[in-house]
C-alpha cells in the first residue's frame, strides 16, 4: 500500500463483509438478469451474438441518439479503442487528469503517448480548467477528461479549448452514467465517450464498456479493432478475401454480459433516481458540520449521476477510524496517477491535488443503501472524530 505524501497511512483495513455493516460499493443485479443471462446459456450464443447488438442499440438511443455506440469487454478497452478511433499516435501529447482511475491513462503507455498530466478542481475533483489552458499547446493532440463522482466536467470550456487547437475531446464517463450537460446527455456531447459497467457501477455486466462516438463512420473501423483486425460480419458470410489490415485485439462484449447490460437499462431510471436521493440525503446531512465539506454541490446547469459521495474531511484518518468502529466502510478508491512509477514518478506542478490528496473521502453510494443509512452515517460524522 502506498503512503501519502505526508507519511500519513491510508486505509490498511480489510474490505468488510456485507454482514458487518455499511460497506462502500454493491452490485446492482436486476433479477431480470438471471432470465436474460439464463435464456443466453441456454441459447446457441454466448459469446458476441445478438444480445450484443440488442444492447448496443437500446444504449444508442438512450445515451447517444445522434451517434453510434460499441460494447467492449471493460471500460479499459473502450477507452483504449477511444483512443485508436481518435487516431492518436507514438509520440503525441495528450492532456489527462491527474485524479482519476489508471485505467484512464495505462492505455496511452500501451500507445507510446506522452502523457500531460492537468490539476484538479479543488470544488469538483474535476479536471482544472485553467491549469488545462496552460498544459494544451500546438503538440497536444487530444483532451481526455473525467466526470469524477458522476458530475460533469466544464464541457464548454474544455470544447472551446479543443476548437482552439483542432484536437477531439475524450470524456472518461466510467462514473457518470446518466448525467447530463446543459440539458444534453452525457454520450451525446463529445467526439467520443467510454462508460464502465464494471461490478459496481451503475449497470453492471460484470465487467465491460461502451464507446459512443459523434462520427458514425467510425464505427466499423471500431467493430473490426475490437475483433482482432477483422471484418467480422464477412468473415461470417464466409467472404475470405477480407484481409486485415490493422492492428486489432479481443475486446468484444458477449451476450452473457449483454443481457445483464439490457436488464440494467430496464431499471436504469429506477437505480440512477436512487442514487441521487442519497447523494442529496449526504448533502443535506453533511451540512454545517465542522471539519467535512460534501464535494461537488450547487450546479445548476447539469445533473449528477451520484456514482460517488466524496467529502473534503480533516484528519481523514480519525475520521476512517472512527466510521470503522460503527462498522461504516470508507476510503479513497482513486488516487493521483503520478504517484504510480508507471507514470514517471511525481509532479511537482500540481497544487491543488497537492493540498487535497489527504483530505478526500469517499462514503457508502450504492442501491442496496436507504437515506436511513445515509441518516445513521451523517450522524456518527456529526458526532466528531
Amino acid at each position: 500500500m502506498l503512503a501519502s505524501s505526508k507519511n500519513q497511512p491510508m486505509n490498511e483495513l480489510p474490505l468488510m463483509k456485507e454482514t458487518e455493516g455499511i460497506v462502500l460499493f454493491y452490485p446492482n443485479v436486476p433479477k431480470e438478469s438471471i432470465d436474460l443471462v439464463t435464456g443466453v446459456l441456454n441459447s446457441r450464443w454466448i459469446g458476441q451474438g445478438p444480445r450484443v447488438e440488442e444492447f448496443e442499440k437500446m444504449f444508442e438511443a438512450r445515451f447517444a441518439p445522434n451517434g453510434k455506440a460499441l460494447s467492449v469487454g471493460s471500460g479499459t478497452d473502450a477507452l483504449h479503442l477511444s483512443y485508436i478511433l481518435a487516431d492518436l499516435k507514438p509520440g503525441d501529447e495528450i492532456a489527462v487528469p491527474v485524479f482519476t482511475c489508471t485505467a484512464t491513462n495505462i492505455p496511452f503507455l500501451y500507445m507510446g503517448c506522452v502523457i500531460k498530466f492537468v490539476d484538479v478542481d479543488p470544488k469538483t475533483l474535476n479536471i482544472n480548467i485553467e491549469h488545462l489552458r496552460q498544459v494544451v499547446n500546438e503538440k497536444t493532440k487530444a483532451i481526455v477528461c473525467v466526470h469524477y463522482g458522476g458530475l460533469p466536467c466544464d464541457m464548454d470550456e474544455i470544447q472551446a479549448i479543443a476548437d482552439k487547437y483542432g484536437i477531439p475531446v475524450i470524456e472518461d464517463a466510467a462514473h457518470a452514467l446518466g448525467a447530463t450537460y446543459k440539458g444534453k446527455k452525457i454520450g451525446e456531447i463529445s467526439d467520443f465517450t467510454m462508460f464502465s459497467f464494471q461490478a459496481i457501477k451503475h449497470i453492471t455486466t460484470g465487467d465491460g464498456g461502451m464507446v459512443t462516438m459523434k462520427n458514425k463512420e467510425l464505427a466499423k473501423k471500431g467493430a473490426r479493432v475490437r475483433w482482432f483486425g477483422i471484418d467480422r460480419e464477412n468473415k461470417q458470410r464466409g467472404i475470405w478475401e477480407n484481409d486485415i489490415t490493422e492492428v486489432g485485439y479481443k475486446y468484444q462484449m458477449t451476450d452473457i454480459a449483454a443481457a445483464m447490460g439490457i436488464a440494467g437499462l430496464h431499471t436504469f431510471d429506477e437505480v440512477l433516481a436512487h442514487r441521487r436521493k442519497l447523494l442529496l440525503a449526504y448533502e443535506q446531512g453533511l451540512e454545517g458540520i465542522p471539519g467535512i465539506s460534501f464535494i461537488g454541490k450547487g450546479y445548476q446547469d447539469r445533473e449528477h449521476a451520484a456514482w460517488l459521495c466524496t467529502a473534503m474531511v480533516e484528519n481523514r484518518v480519525g475520521l476512517m477510524t472512527k466510521l470503522r468502529e460503527h462498522k461504516i466502510e470508507s476510503a479513497q478508491v482513486h488516487y493521483r496517477n503520478d504517484r504510480y512509477s508507471i507514470f514517471g514518478g511525481r509532479s511537482n506542478e500540481l497544487p491543488n491535488m497537492d493540498a487535497i490528496e489527504d483530505k478526500y473521502l469517499v462514503l457508502p453510494l450504492h442501491p442496496k443503501l436507504g437515506v436511513s443509512d445515509v441518516n445513521v452515517i451523517c450522524n456518527v460524522i456529526k458526532r466528531g472524530w
